[in-house]
C-alpha cells in the first residue's frame, strides 16, 4: 500500500521530509540563523535544481522560514507579544531580501488571499485591514502627500474565493496588474503544516509566488511571476495541519511498543488516507489570527515606510 505523505506549505518540512526518507538531497542550499534574543530561529532554503524542485514538490526559488514560538503569544498588559516590534522588524528585514531593488519607488499590489467567513483560512483578509495603502494618496496629491519621497506606493485588493465571485483568483489578480502596472505583487495567505509544533508559529517568505489552496488538495491556478510577468512575493502562516499528520505523530511515537509489521500496517492504512479530508487548527484561532496578522501588517508597513530603493 502507498506510503503516506503529508501535506505541507512549508518548503522547510518537505525538505526534512525527504532527506529522513532519501538522506542528503543535492540542489538545496540551507542556512540557518538565531535571533536568541526574541527566540526566533531562521532557516533559508534555496532549491537550485528541477530535480530537488521535483522530489520537494516546490517551484525553484528561496524560502526563508522564520520559526517564532511567542508568534500568537500575548504580552503581559497587550493583545501582542512583547517582542512584537522586534519580531515586525525581523520580518521585514527578511522580506527586503526578496523585493526587487528599483531606483525609483517601488509600487507594490498586495493580494490578501482567504476567505474571511472561514477563521482559519481568514489572514491574508486580517493582513489586508491593517495595511497603510498609498496609491490613491500618490494620484491625488503626489509624492508631498505621502510625507517622504521614497515611500513604497502600495495598492490592496481581497479578492475573496471563487465559490463566490465565480473567478480564479489568478484571474483577478491579472486583470488588476494589466490596470495598475506594479513593480511586484505581495501575496498573504495561510498555509497547511506539517507539524503540529509549527502551527500558528512560523512564518514563510518566498519568491516564488503560490498556488491558493494547494496546502489543503484544492489547486487553483497559481499566482507567480510566470502568469503575471512580474516578481511575485508570498507571505503566509500555517493555521492548519493535515488531521492524518497528527495520527502518524502518534504512531511514530508508539513505533518502539509496536513490532514493525504491525507499525507499518497501521501506518499505510486507509484510515490515514481517509483523514486527509480533514484538517485540525487551534481552539484560539479567532485570537491568533488576529495578533499574527497585526504583527505581519505592521511589518509590512515598515517595510513600505522605509522604502526598499537601491543605494
Amino acid at each position: 500500500m502507498a506510503y503516506f505523505q503529508a501535506r505541507t506549505d512549508l518548503a522547510l518540512e518537505a525538505r526534512e521530509y525527504v532527506e529522513d526518507a532519501n538522506g542528503e538531497l543535492r540542489g538545496v542550499i540551507v542556512e540557518e540563523y538565531e535571533r536568541e534574543k526574541i527566540g526566533m530561529h531562521i532557516t533559508k532554503v534555496q532549491i537550485t535544481t528541477q530535480n530537488s524542485a521535483k522530489l520537494l514538490g516546490k517551484p525553484k526559488g528561496t524560502y526563508i522560514t522564520l520559526e517564532i514560538p511567542g508568534l500568537c503569544e500575548s504580552g503581559e498588559t497587550s493583545d501582542v507579544s512583547e517582542h512584537h516590534e522586534e519580531i515586525a522588524k525581523e520580518i521585514s528585514l527578511q522580506l527586503r531580501e526578496l523585493l526587487p531593488q528599483k531606483q525609483e519607488s517601488l509600487q507594490v499590489l498586495v493580494v490578501g488571499l482567504g476567505n474571511r467567513d472561514i477563521t482559519a483560512d481568514a489572514l491574508g483578509p486580517a493582513v489586508a485591514e491593517h495595511l497603510y495603502i498609498s496609491r490613491h494618496m500618490l494620484q491625488e496629491f503626489g509624492e508631498m502627500g505621502l510625507g517622504k519621497n521614497n515611500f513604497a506606493i502600495t495598492s490592496c485588493i481581497v479578492p475573496g474565493v471563487m465559490g463566490k465571485t465565480g473567478m480564479e483568483t489568478a484571474e483577478i489578480v491579472k486583470g488588476i496588474v494589466r490596470e495598475t502596472k506594479p513593480h511586484a505583487v505581495l501575496v498573504i495567505d495561510a498555509l497547511a503544516a506539517r507539524s503540529t509544533k509549527r502551527l500558528n508559529r512560523t512564518i514563510q517568505i518566498s519568491n516564488t509566488g503560490i498556488h491558493p489552496g494547494s496546502g489543503v488538495g484544492n489547486h487553483r491556478n497559481a499566482i507567480d511571476e510566470e502568469a503575471l510577468g512580474i516578481p511575485v512575493i508570498a507571505m503566509g502562516v500555517p493555521t492548519v495541519v493535515d488531521a492524518a499528520t497528527i495520527v502518524e505523530d502518534a504512531l511514530e511515537k508508539m513505533h518502539k511498543e509496536l513490532n514493525e509489521t504491525a507499525f507499518l500496517q497501521a501506518r499505510d492504512s486507509m484510515v490515514l488516507n481517509q483523514l486527509h479530508n480533514m484538517y485540525v487548527t487551534a481552539k484560539d484561532i479567532d485570537t491568533t489570527i488576529k495578533r499574527v496578522s497585526f504583527t505581519l501588517a505592521e511589518a509590512l508597513n515598515m517595510t513600505f515606510e522605509e522604502g526598499v530603493k537601491q543605494a
